[in-house]
């Protein structure tokens, strides 16, 4: 469509030959075409015949024309921009090709029809899967054109198909940043190429980036599966004893459904920690999804709900017992055990309240961990912003700083 835009079907050229030819020769101006090419070119003979799709008699006319010997370059230019036209509308690249760039290198074009020819070139190119040459045209285009972010998506995905993933991504990278700098989203398009050209360069770093951003923008399962594995699970000084269950609760938070698997490892962590409701919750939700209670494991499943299922209950009865010696003890480890236990049984601001005491108390050895858990139950709590505050105070390693900043990033879906 642009290519038809930008040429056309008449040639301005030809007016001022007819002039020309009605004045005398010691007057005639320096673009002239002769009368007799005229004649093969006349847009008033050769309009009918386009309209009436006659491309074989018009074709026959510009055979004829480019038989003449001797042509000046101005009758050079009429007829590649008749050759053009004609390869335009019979989707002849042959034709339409050489004929648009020899236009495109006469001189004789400026300002924006110059860029839109260029443009339109590099279209062509693109579109029959040159796609070195299609760079060529579109990177003479951004040298020349007044506005060179126009052809940057096309640049780029020239790059891609190209097989020039570096440059792609060295390219993407920046305007994925602007548009978000700008308030507005990168399209889903742009940050996948974004991640399969850092994988196709083997640049995990850059891989993990726009992971982040497709989960920011375009959550699904698989972005946060695969964030959570590559962005925590396998970053080393991961805390696997401390930080798996975490990422487990985030998993369970963001997906719609875990690998089954998942779900046993969650309840055997939760009761390994003595948090038989979460055990409890995290059975049924794989029960619920479809993915436990089936096949050859389905008897352990449910031995293991079973068992998380009569903590829950007994926890529920004896909890309340042990808040006067966890405030009694001297760490606040108590506390804030005591208080994610309340978070995992649905009494959240009683969950938050006890884990801040916990913190507050001190004598943790791992008070990151403790921050996470807060935030987490403030999360339970439904409150957003206060648990969004403190992720942002959690930066300790192990895995903990970087589930607070993709919990942080959850939550600004929600």
């Amino acid at each position: 469509c642009l290519m038809l835009a930008a040429v056309g079907l008449s040639a301005p050229a030809l007016t001022t030959a007819v002039h020309a030819q009605e004045k005398p020769a010691a007057e005639a101006p320096k673009d002239t075409v002769r009368p007799e090419l005229f004649k093969l070119l006349d847009p008033a003979a050769i309009k009918p015949l386009m309209d009436a799709k006659n491309y074989a008699e018009v074709q026959n006319r510009v055979q004829q024309a480019e038989a003449f010997p001797n042509r000046t370059p101005y009758e050079d230019y009429v007829v590649n921009r008749m050759k053009l036209s004609l390869g335009s509308a019979t989707n002849n690249n042959e034709i339409a090709i050489p004929a648009l760039e020899a236009v495109i290198n006469s001189g004789r074009l400026q300002g924006q029809e110059q860029a839109d020819f260029i443009l339109a070139l590099g279209n062509m190119h693109y579109n029959a899967k040159d796609y070195t040459k299609a760079i060529e045209w579109f990177k003479r285009y951004q040298k020349e054109s007044s506005t060179p972010e126009k052809v940057a998506p096309s640049l780029i995905r020239a790059y891609y198909l190209g097989g020039d993933f570096a440059n792609a991504k060295a390219a993407l990278l920046p305007a994925i940043e602007a548009t978000e700098k700008a308030g507005q989203k990168p399209s889903d398009e742009d940050l996948r190429l974004l991640a399969s050209s850092a994988n196709k360069v083997k640049d995990d770093a850059g891989y993990l980036t726009a992971l982040e951003k497709l989960v920011a923008h375009y959550p699904n399962d698989d972005f946060w599966t695969d964030v959570l594995n590559r962005g925590v699970a396998r970053k080393s000084g991961f805390d696997a004893q401390t930080n798996m269950i975490n990422v487990y609760r985030l998993e369970a938070a963001t997906v719609k459904k875990m690998a089954p698997e998942e779900y046993v490892d969650l309840a055997e962590l939760a009761l390994r920690d003595g948090f038989p409701s979460e055990a409890k919750k995290a059975m049924d939700a794989g029960y619920a999804a479809g993915v436990l209670g089936q096949g050859s494991n389905a008897k352990a499943h449910a031995a293991l709900r079973d068992k998380a299922t009569k903590g829950a209950a007994d926890d529920a009865k004896n909890i309340a017992a042990g808040e006067a010696s966890a405030a009694k003890a001297k760490t606040g480890a108590g506390l804030v055990n005591l208080g994610w236990a309340y978070a995992t049984m649905d009494q959240g601001d009683k969950g938050v309240g006890f884990i801040q005491q916990g913190i507050a108390k001190g004598g943790l050895k791992n008070p990151e961990e403790a921050k996470l858990r807060l935030g987490m139950a403030q999360a339970l709590a439904g409150k957003k912003a206060e648990a969004i505050q403190t992720f942002e105070t959690v930066k300790g390693g192990g895995g903990a700083g970087d589930l607070a900043k993709y919990w942080i990033v959850h939550l600004n879906q929600k």
